[in-house]
């Protein structure tokens, strides 16, 4: 058994959890509100700004050249093709370009994101590729998942779906999985224990932040 796989069979029951959330089963059902998956992408836009800059420290902390090249491939696609898709949504949507990128952080995904910076600025290369992966795996299983039976009469679910469903993005998670596995020979036994927490750490996060998604989290007033 690989590294990943030994980490995703530990955290079964959470990924378990993620898989059968109202938010992703109304999605798949096409009868999720429009107001919560609006919700979904103010809030997965400035978490995707900060998972940019947790990739730009994993480039920035060496190790292989290839290893190097697939964290700037990553924060490339980050940038570009998923942070556009969300940006597409935008005029379908009733979203104004400069509410996206005005959007405030939800207690939850505040929370996610300095877990991930955290781990960035503090961690290993193998800490940060391991922090990486509950949220890079997580969809592109949900991508799969979804996809064998896409939303019907839903054209924004279904388009998200076919996103994370698509052989690029399959292929992203696929190589993150091997080059966690390839650094499994490569870590101490401390190191170890810390990437194990931080997967855990960041499943239970990716829970929450379905479920922030579908509570419409917001910050307490005063």
């Amino acid at each position: 058994m690989g590294w990943f796989a030994a980490l995703r069979s530990e955290a079964d029951p959470i990924w378990r959890g993620i898989h059968g959330h109202p938010f992703l089963a109304e999605l798949s059902a096409g009868s999720l509100s429009l107001d919560r998956f609006r919700f979904l992408i103010r809030q997965d836009y400035p978490y995707l700004a900060e998972f940019s800059r947790v990739l730009a420290l994993a480039v920035s902390r060496g190790g292989r050249l290839a290893e190097m090249a697939f964290f700037d491939d990553l924060l490339h696609a980050t940038l570009s093709s998923e942070m556009e898709l969300h940006r597409s949504f935008c005029a379908e949507l009733g979203i104004a370009p400069e509410d996206l990128e005005s959007a405030r952080l939800a207690p939850t995904a505040f929370a996610y994101t300095r877990h991930m910076l955290a781990v960035g600025a503090l961690g290993t290369q193998a800490e940060i590729a391991v922090a990486l992966l509950p949220c890079t795996v997580s969809y592109a299983e949900i991508g799969a998942r979804l996809g064998r039976n896409p939303p019907a009469g839903a054209p924004h679910f279904a388009r998200w779906v076919a996103a994370y469903a698509s052989e690029e993005y399959q292929a992203i998670a696929s190589r993150l999985i091997a080059l966690v596995d390839g650094l499994d020979g490569r870590v101490s036994t401390e190191e170890r224990a810390r990437c194990r927490e931080h997967f855990l750490v960041g499943s239970r996060y990716e829970w929450l932040f379905w479920d922030m998604a579908y509570r419409m989290e917001d910050w307490p007033t005063f």
